[in-house]
């Protein structure tokens, strides 16, 4: 019931803003030259986020973070600035999609209607959820694919399947009520002919085919995280969106066309020839290179600070790259396309079954085993990268002994781009940041509690003799598996259990006061732990949370320390 009216709402902002995304790029089509303001139509967007976001720059990353860990709540700030940004970012010609906004607006409206009822961390999580599964079924016009989207892009390789339910009224109610608005969806159903039969060339062929959409994706994602942190390193944030408009108006000019601008989905009545995903489903609709540009375009359009979406310009990337390996793989144009439309999307965002959905729901049944074929490979290939830098890790795809649970990508990418760090303040943190590199490691946190005076069971004569409190045992055993910290505070007021409250006692302890025994290592360590101390820890309240651990190291330090690191490897027999 809660899903609803989140899901009206965010329904009818995903119409409005639909509605006004076709009117701008009419407006921009119809006034060319609007493009050449793109570098300063860029500025008030970087400067009203500077001053006025508190936190709202995160988009979709930081719904991801409140939905895996609610903190100080998704700003409802965050619906308004990000349709006007992308609005701004389409009149004038940046290349960029439109589910990143719809999934921004109905995760700040979903958050909003969490604060009105006054939710519970656990239901604001869901919530989050249904907004984000009402906020894609209602841009695509594909409801099932959304509310299975909102599940899996959380965690790669697992799912919570308590959301699935609201998740999916959600995801329909809001497609329901943006089409009661009369908004009407880009209609992909007619794109792909039939197959006349499944056989294990056409799946071998779709699963290459997905191998190369994945790898495909791994070069978008990590060429806009490196755009982005290139973009950070410049000292005034309103000139990032400056240079990138000017290099994204250089290349269109150099190209001659506009028609990797925008959102690509139409041609322009003036260009009716112009390369769009719907073009790509015929022979001919797009050059060898049409997904290259596009690609690029997008990647230095949204890492300068312009907004938008990153999935409707994937789809074009995986349209035109389909279109272009049709003919050496020996496959229809249109089938290709539609396997690159869905598994490119399937290799950025770490979504194969929700991309196998949204295949099914635009193409047919017929395409199942040939969508999932690509689906699943591009998945594979895109490896742990991603575009959504706070999607964490369920399941390793590789078996990594250094890929853990809960780890979030950003921990995943090469160190490279993880020492870059965004530049902003005055002259002289500048300077201390270009000689000083944070570097942070995921790290967990986790609170046990436990009776003050509480003792262990005694099994034995030692036990009875010698036996200490149960705060202690956990610290040692701690201590002997090698645990990174371990501590216990007092807690010196309060109730535990939802049971009575109680207060210390003047002269002497209160057995009934909990006390709380703090552990930090690694996720994976202290699962560990919990488990091969199952015996004590049975039954307690233990509770997790996601940290980072920061090192302040010194540039000519880190060349120090990898130099004697390669020299000791070397000395090695």
């Amino acid at each position: 019931m809660l899903a609803i009216p989140a899901a009206l709402i965010a329904g009818s902002a995903t119409a409005f803003f639909l509605w006004a995304l076709d009117l701008v790029t009419r407006t921009r089509w119809a006034h060319p030259e609007l493009i050449w303001l793109l570098p300063v139509a860029g500025v008030p967007i970087v400067l009203v986020y500077k001053y006025y976001g508190r936190g709202s720059e995160g988009g979709n990353d930081l719904l991801m973070e409140h939905i895996h860990e609610p903190g100080g709540g998704v700003p409802a700030r965050m619906a308004p600035l990000v349709l006007g940004g992308t609005l701004v970012t389409h009149l004038f010609g940046g290349s960029a999609g439109r589910e990143g906004t719809a999934i921004q607006m109905g995760g700040s409206l979903a958050a909003g209607t969490a604060r009105a009822f006054q939710l519970s961390a656990t239901d604001t999580q869901l919530l989050l959820m249904c907004g984000v599964a009402a906020g894609f079924g209602s841009v695509f016009g594909t409801p099932l694919t959304g509310a299975v989207f909102a599940l899996e892009v959380l965690t790669i390789g697992r799912m919570s399947y308590e959301a699935l339910i609201p998740c999916i009224i959600a995801s329909v109610v809001g497609d329901w009520t943006c089409q009661a608005w009369g908004i009407h969806h880009t209609d992909y159903h007619r794109a792909i002919s039939g197959v006349a039969s499944v056989n294990v060339m056409l799946i071998a062929k779709a699963a290459i085919a997905g191998g190369l959409f994945g790898l495909t994706s791994v070069l978008f994602a990590e060429l806009s995280h490196a755009l982005k942190d290139g973009f950070g390193r410049v000292a005034r944030p309103w000139l990032r969106p400056v240079l990138g408009g000017l290099a994204v108006v250089l290349i269109a000019r150099l190209l001659g066309t506009t028609e990797y601008l925008g959102l690509g989905v139409y041609a322009p009545p003036s260009n009716p020839g112009a390369v769009t995903i719907l073009s790509c489903f015929r022979e001919g609709g797009a050059g060898m290179a049409s997904w290259w540009w596009k690609l690029a375009l997008t990647a230095l359009t949204l890492s300068s600070g312009f907004k938008g979406g990153e999935v409707t310009p994937l789809f074009f990337i995986g349209a035109a790259l389909g279109n272009a390996l049709a003919r050496p793989l020996g496959l229809p144009v249109d089938l290709a396309a539609g396997l690159g439309f869905v598994a490119v999307f399937a290799g950025a965002t770490n979504t194969p079954l929700a991309c196998t959905i949204m295949g099914i729901e635009l193409f047919g049944a017929a395409h199942t085993v040939p969508l999932a074929a690509a689906c699943f490979f591009a998945y594979y290939f895109s490896g742990h990268s991603g575009i959504y830098s706070s999607q964490r890790v369920g399941t390793s795809k590789t078996g990594r002994p250094d890929v853990l649970p809960g780890q979030p990508l950003r921990e995943l990418r090469p160190a490279r781009t993880r020492q870059a760090r965004s530049v902003e303040g005055t002259g002289d943190e500048i300077m201390d940041k270009k000689h000083h590199n944070i570097h942070s490691k995921e790290m967990g946190q986790v609170h046990i509690y436990v009776p003050s005076g509480e003792h262990r069971k005694p099994t034995g004569l030692r036990d009875r003799l010698f036996s200490q409190p149960l705060y202690r045992e956990i610290i040692h055993a701690a201590k002997k598996d090698g645990i990174l910290n371990a501590t216990a505070h007092n807690v010196h007021y309060g109730y535990s259990g939802s049971g009575g409250t109680h207060a210390p006692h003047a002269e002497h302890g209160n057995s009934k006061l909990v006390l709380c025994v703090e552990l930090i290592a690694h996720r994976g360590e202290l699962e560990d732990f919990c488990r091969k101390h199952a015996d004590i820890l049975k039954g307690r309240v233990i509770v997790y949370k996601h940290l980072e651990h920061w090192d302040l190291r010194h540039d000519e330090v880190i060349a120090h320390d990898a130099t004697k690191k390669e020299l000791k490897e070397e000395e090695r027999p």
